[in-house]
């Protein structure tokens, strides 16, 4: 497998050079050159396997070829799910006749991002191993990003991780899952602004040649390619469960940096037939907004009580704006650049209605989402975090008649103690293993968002550490 950037102009890689590069050199996203594909008979040979088993057979695609077999990649997924709360990994839990929560959070940090982080943090080491070289891994964080990261890379060998969050705008729980991780190799950084101005401080790093080159950098959010195979996997196996590849079936996914519902929609580019792709929002809705009316535009992050999804730039799309704009690379390079420029990303008709045939968005603000947590409550028994909430909101308001709605349940509701109490009361518990989690001691350093503080502090760090 050979990757392409979304914008052209830098080098095509296999899996390996793509999983340490993270970000194109021109900016871009990395993309498969050709999606693998599924037959029918392929994907029914998959019902029925153990998660680790399934996980490895879906990504293989992508990830093998180069210092990854496919034993290799059968012994990393293994070991990366063994550790999850659930034997089943991703339970899927039916609320009502066609309507069914897809469970993400039963793993290390209680969030979705432990699926694919747990097993690129295995990448990570077996890759560099394979080179004898060291990286310096970058990442901006909205809440859950950050702690499956550092709990993927914590003590690894040749990995430093470094990663932004923005102060004041996680939950505490999100917060205490980053910083009170004591390892040498783990750096936070509170940010004095938005989950946006995180990430473009990434984006700067990345684009700052001689910086870049000089630390090696490389990321771990879902810019990287590996975490996007990482998380189609999940879909897989929900559809299977539901009759797939025979059988339709609908995904809902409360959505910030979309690559989520991305890897959603390579499930479908592999063979999973998906009938519909329906987006939840919040008050940050700029994906719902694109998607009733080719309206993206940007406006000022609002603070929710579902903080993950607290994004108006949301990178990933990126990749599918490609897909449909032909993979047209100097279409895209120049949409991104008047969208950075401008505030706005011009969409041709025709290109809008073509994702509107596919996507569907939904927003909720937040006395609504609060409200939707007390009636799945009252309706189903059942405990849905804000975004959880969300996603089971869009998913009874705009699944397609006839076709069973998997709604990505994509966080524990204990990492959200406060939003949970004002909606049901309670204040739900964390597992055995994070009770102590409110008096353990946190560390992290200060930063504005100037990119000069913020390069320093990772340099500092770095070299440090590679001394």
């Amino acid at each position: 497998m050979r990757y392409i950037s979304t914008r052209g102009a830098a080098p095509a890689r296999d899996f390996d050079g793509v999983l340490l590069a993270g970000l194109a050199e021109d900016g871009g996203l990395f993309v498969p050159e050709a999606w693998p594909v599924f037959s029918p008979a392929e994907l029914r040979a998959m019902r029925g396997l153990p998660y680790a088993e399934l996980a490895a057979r879906v990504m293989a695609p992508f990830v093998c070829g180069g210092a990854v077999t496919m034993p290799d990649l059968q012994d990393m997924c293994r070991a990366a799910y063994r550790g999850f709360d659930r034997a089943a990994v991703v339970p899927l839990v039916q609320l009502e006749p066609g309507l069914f929560a897809l469970e993400l959070f039963h793993g290390p940090t209680l969030a979705f991002k432990d699926l694919a982080l747990q097993v690129a943090g295995r990448l990570f080491d077996h890759v560099l191993e394979a080179r004898d070289q060291r990286v310096t891994i970058v990442g901006a964080t909205s809440g859950d990003t950050g702690s499956a990261a550092i709990e993927a890379c914590r003590d690894r060998a040749r990995v430093d991780i470094a990663i932004l969050h923005p102060e004041g705008r996680t939950s505490e729980v999100q917060r205490r899952q980053m910083t009170t991780v004591r390892a040498p190799n783990v750096l936070n950084i509170a940010v004095h602004g938005n989950f946006d101005d995180c990430q473009d401080l990434v984006k700067a790093m990345f684009a700052d040649a001689p910086f870049r080159e000089d630390l090696r950098l490389s990321a771990v959010n879902s810019i990287n390619w590996a975490r996007i195979a990482g998380q189609i996997p999940y879909f897989v196996a929900a559809a299977l469960a539901l009759g797939a590849p025979d059988r339709e079936v609908a995904v809902s996914v409360p959505t910030g940096n979309f690559g989520n519902v991305l890897a959603a929609w390579a499930a479908k580019k592999m063979g999973v037939p998906i009938a519909r792709f329906i987006v939840g929002s919040n008050a940050n809705d700029i994906l719902a907004r694109f998607l009733a009316s080719n309206d993206m535009s940007a406006a000022g992050v609002v603070e929710t009580v579902s903080p993950s999804m607290d994004i108006q730039v949301s990178s990933n799309f990126e990749r599918l704006l490609f897909e449909f704009q032909h993979r047209d690379a100097v279409v895209t390079a120049r949409t991104m650049a008047d969208f950075r420029a401008s505030g706005r990303m011009a969409v041709d008709e025709p290109v809008w209605r073509a994702v509107r045939r596919e996507f569907t968005g939904f927003t909720l603000g937040d006395e609504a989402t609060l409200a939707e947590i007390g009636r799945i409550e009252r309706d189903y028994g059942y405990i849905a975090d804000p975004h959880s909430a969300i996603g089971i909101a869009a998913a009874r308001a705009c699944s397609p008649i006839g076709i069973p709605v998997i709604a990505a349940a994509t966080a524990h509701p204990a990492k959200f103690p406060d939003a949970m109490e004002r909606a049901i009361g309670v204040r739900p518990t964390l597992p055995e293993r994070l009770k102590d989690l409110y008096h353990r001691p946190e560390v992290f350093q200060r930063s504005s968002n100037r990119l000069a503080e913020v390069q320093a502090l990772v340099r500092n760090f770095a070299h440090r550490n590679n001394a």
